[in-house]
């Protein structure tokens, strides 16, 4: 039998932005959650945060269109607005240790039911990069992991407690997967949305930790 459908990158993408609010400073990590800034809601005002230094950049540029020193945290060429500003990497710091950046999006490995982040090293491969991920894990007021459910052999990514190094410690609030939207709270993991076609049994049998199914969970919107 056919394995059922998950989400799209981009499915996902647009279901993260969903989570913008109006005015908010929003910074977006490497991966899927770089795509988040071709969403925008048109009576929302979003600025886009990159620890490289930049703010209030637009969507993603084409490499006819960009400007190839004007990147975001990936690497990608992004395109300009009115009021974007440029400043140094200290500066750029200084605004996500000082408590500044409303939300940011970040990629992961592994969360834990605490809400435990790991996404900088991969032990068997002996690959990592801490980049600004724990800065910005602790000084982001809320922080959204958007990843797929399970590693390329089925493995869950969300367990009871992660074996990877930490990014950082019961610092995630949502997790937006290729199967599900679920919300960290004090009471253990909230399964508040489902992909299409899966049912809460099927997500669970894919999740290490019990999940609390929401009296109202319902599909994820798709685009």
């Amino acid at each position: 039998m056919a394995e059922k459908e998950r989400l799209s990158r981009e499915t996902m993408a647009f279901r993260v932005a969903k989570e913008f609010q109006d005015g908010m400073v929003v910074n977006l990590g490497i991966g899927i959650p770089t795509l988040c800034v071709n969403y925008p809601s048109p009576d929302k005002e979003i600025l886009y945060h990159t620890e490289n230094g930049a703010l209030n950049f637009g969507p993603i540029a084409t490499p006819e269109d960009g400007d190839l020193d004007l990147v975001n945290a990936g690497g990608q060429l992004v395109t300009t607005k009115p009021g974007m500003s440029l400043f140094s990497h200290d500066e750029s710091f200084a605004m996500i240790r000082g408590g500044h950046i409303d939300l940011c999006v970040l990629g992961a490995m592994q969360v834990s039911e605490k809400g435990d982040l790991a996404n900088w090293l991969l032990p068997e491969r002996g690959i990592g990069s801490i980049g600004g991920g724990m800065d910005l894990a602790i000084g982001a007021k809320r922080l959204i992991v958007v990843m797929e459910h399970t590693t390329k052999d089925g493995q869950p990514k969300i367990l009871r407690k992660c074996n990877y190094e930490l990014t950082a410690p019961e610092c995630v609030d949502m997790i937006v997967t290729d199967l599900a939207v679920i919300d960290v709270a004090k009471e253990g993991l909230v399964l508040k949305e489902l992909a299409p076609g899966w049912t809460a049994a099927e997500v669970q049998g894919l999740t290490e930790p019990r999940l609390i199914v929401s009296s109202d969970v319902k599909e994820v919107e798709i685009m």
